[in-house]
């Protein structure tokens, strides 16, 4: 039975790529940068009255769910166990990372995705403790979101996507991509073990959104429209990580990576 789940699942991953890649043939038009800022210096949002719907309604479910749920999660768990929870996580993610490196042309950062994911899993016990960065490898997140960036495909049309947040056309096909591709996900889907990517899913939402508390009250505080600073802060962030550059967290939140694990 594993061995014909198995022969459907690669079929369908290859059929997802495809339909990606004629998804964001066509996510750059006349009036659309490959930045996501159309030709007057705004975000490419023609969308928008569908988003702002969904953004209202996305918010609704964070306010009475998501929330309080990583404030609790901050107020029972201490800062050093949700610490080693979210090192834990990214370690898990290390495949994805390194394959992205690796499509991207970047060999010296797939080694070093490579190196870190043997030391923390070793040294760090299972990833708990990032202790490749004390010795000098850096952890630098890749998605085939930003691997298709560097392929040249614009950002498309900006996105809110129900229940899960900000997003892009070339992001969102990146996501499919990398979630449907993630080994981690494959070999738990053929061993009958989905309970566990599921964990993994809820677990990284909670670490994510407790990471975001504070950064996205003062955003909203601080902004006539909460929609319209979300939408630049996401932008912003992307193109940060595009540019392989550290987002400033003081200037806007690194919006969440609700694909992957996720």
């Amino acid at each position: 039975m594993n061995a014909l789940r198995t022969e459907y699942q690669q079929p369908k991953i290859l059929l997802i790529i495809c339909m990606c890649f004629a998804l964001t043939a066509c996510s750059t038009t006349p009036s659309q940068d490959t930045d996501g800022y159309n030709d007057i210096g705004a975000v490419y949002d023609p969308l928008e009255e569908y988003n702002r719907k969904a953004f209202a309604v996305n918010d609704a479910l964070d306010k009475a769910l998501a929330e309080p749920i990583a404030r609790g999660y901050r107020a029972v768990v201490p800062k050093p166990a949700r610490n080693s929870l979210s090192n834990f996580l990214q370690n898990l993610r290390s495949p994805v990372n390194a394959a992205n490196q690796l499509l991207q042309g970047d060999i010296e950062g797939m080694a070093t995705d490579i190196a870190r994911a043997v030391v923390n899993s070793i040294a760090g016990i299972g990833g708990l403790f990032d202790v490749a960065e004390y010795i000098g490898l850096e952890y630098e997140r890749e998605d085939f979101g930003q691997t298709l960036a560097v392929w040249g495909v614009g950002h498309g049309p900006y996105i809110i996507v129900p229940l899960f947040g900000p997003s892009s056309l070339r992001d969102g096909t990146g996501i499919l991509v990398d979630s449907y591709a993630d080994p981690l996900r494959l070999y738990l889907h053929n061993t009958d073990q989905d309970e566990w990517y599921y964990a993994r899913f809820a677990a990284t939402a909670v670490t994510k959104r407790e990471a975001l508390l504070d950064v996205l009250d003062d955003l909203e505080k601080s902004s006539f429209d909460y929609y319209a600073a979300l939408r630049s802060s996401y932008m912003q962030w992307r193109e940060a990580l595009v540019n392989d550059q550290d987002p400033d967290m003081t200037a806007g939140p690194a919006i969440p990576d609700y694909d992957d694990d996720e």
